[in-house]
């Protein structure tokens, strides 16, 4: 089973974690503070890293900062607040999902569940998005016998929001991954190519949509 990291300077809060996670069949190394998270992670592999933001020595934003520059793997951020602002700072620094204490063990566990799903896919070069399939490869669309030929932020912004399907990406953020830093633009860009691939991929014909969440950015949902 893959092995979750805790980083909270709550020991009660690392237990309850641990216990859950470990009950659940997840092997579990635990942290007091981000710079204590940061040796265990060079120390051995992690397939996860869940955060507390409020911790000394270094809190929990800079620690997923410095686990996304040089990591790969999903990371949940825990936090007593729930304010729209925090999370879309989170998404901005690379967090994959924001969960809120206190929280149950059955969601804290589903969410676990999706995350390392999700990272399971956008390891691989195809993505299967509903009725489309995207090949990273040789840049192809294919439903059916049919293939479409995108231009290539389209299918790089559909194939980043397809290899994790229901995680919300901000607007920064896409801008950042896929037109750059130095990008002389707004973000508004993301907007007009959202809607392109709208056009493009009607959800009752291919079996997915690309759903904007307010406050936020934007997720792409794949119909069960």
């Amino acid at each position: 089973m893959p092995t979750v990291l805790i980083a909270d300077d709550d020991k009660h809060i690392r237990l309850l974690v641990s216990h859950f996670l470990a009950q659940a069949g997840y092997h579990v190394v635990e942290a007091a503070d981000g710079e204590e998270a940061l040796a265990k992670v060079e120390e051995r592999r992690v397939e996860l890293a869940i955060l507390d933001i409020m911790m000394p020595r270094m809190d929990g934003w800079e620690l997923c900062r410095l686990l996304k520059r040089f990591y790969d793997f999903p990371i949940l951020m825990l936090s007593a607040k729930g304010e729209t602002s925090q999370k879309v700072k989170g998404l901005d620094i690379g967090a994959d999902d924001y969960l809120v204490k206190p929280f149950e063990a059955a969601e804290l566990l589903a969410r676990t569940r999706a995350l390392l799903r999700r990272y399971k896919i956008a390891s691989s070069q195809q993505v299967q998005l509903g009725r489309l399939a995207l090949d990273r490869s040789s840049r192809e669309a294919v439903a059916g016998k049919e293939r479409f030929t995108l231009p290539l932020k389209e299918f790089e912004l559909l194939f980043k929001l397809g290899s994790y399907p229901g995680r919300t990406f901000t607007r920064e953020a896409l801008i950042e991954e896929l037109w750059g830093s130095d990008f002389d633009g707004t973000e508004r860009t993301v907007d007009v190519h959202v809607n392109r691939l709208r056009d493009r991929f009607p959800e009752e014909r291919f079996g997915f949509k690309i759903t904007a969440i307010r406050g936020l950015g934007y997720r792409l949902e794949i119909a069960p």
